[in-house]
């Protein structure tokens, strides 16, 4: 007896906390002009930023300490509009966007953007990528400041794997432009 009213009593207690969640607003919504932006495992010298719609910086800061990010930003001054906050780090950038209107604040979405590897061994330019989105992924290599290769890449997987051999007659100084996800990424090298 006391086992079935123990069950019971479990049952009712999930049922309960079931109710709850599902009865929970998730839209992370501020009605203030200060909002809490936070990320976890954050390193030195990685980089906050405030960017508007257009995707100009409006606040730019750099992090001083390794561990949790979590600042408080004054939100009074900025107009009305979408805006996102970045973190940039070594292989990724963590974008969280955000609307700004009647003077709430709505947190929308969290995305992460895997950013190229570019590795140069002897003649060899190794290039890897992790993009879920399968976004379309644009090369450029530059010899003496003029391109002597483009080419855009279709990844059918979510992992894009590309190696590009260099003559070893030509020495001298080289650029690898890679643009994706409407950013690019360079590397200059030297043979």
């Amino acid at each position: 007896m006391k086992t079935i009213i123990k069950k019971y009593l479990v049952v009712v207690m999930m049922f309960g906390t079931l109710i709850n969640y599902a009865t929970e607003n998730n839209t992370n919504l501020i009605k203030s002009k200060k909002v809490r932006v936070a990320f976890e495992t954050v390193k030195k010298g990685q980089t906050i930023s405030i960017k508007n719609k257009n995707g100009a910086i409006i606040y730019s800061q750099e992090i001083e300490n390794s561990g949790t990010y979590s600042q408080i930003f004054d939100l009074s001054k900025i107009e009305e509009g979408n805006y996102t906050t970045e973190l940039e780090k070594d292989y990724e950038i963590i974008i969280k966007t955000f609307t700004v209107l009647n003077r709430e604040v709505t947190f929308k979405e969290e995305k992460t953007i895997f950013k190229p590897v570019i590795r140069i061994e002897n003649n060899l330019i190794l290039i890897s990528k992790i993009d879920f989105d399968k976004e379309p992924l644009k090369v450029k290599l530059y010899y003496k400041n003029e391109v002597i290769h483009s080419e855009t890449v279709v990844s059918s997987t979510s992992i894009l794997k590309r190696v590009y051999r260099v003559s070893k007659e030509l020495k001298g100084d080289y650029r690898v432009v890679i643009y994706s996800n409407n950013r690019y990424y360079a590397q200059d090298f030297n043979l």
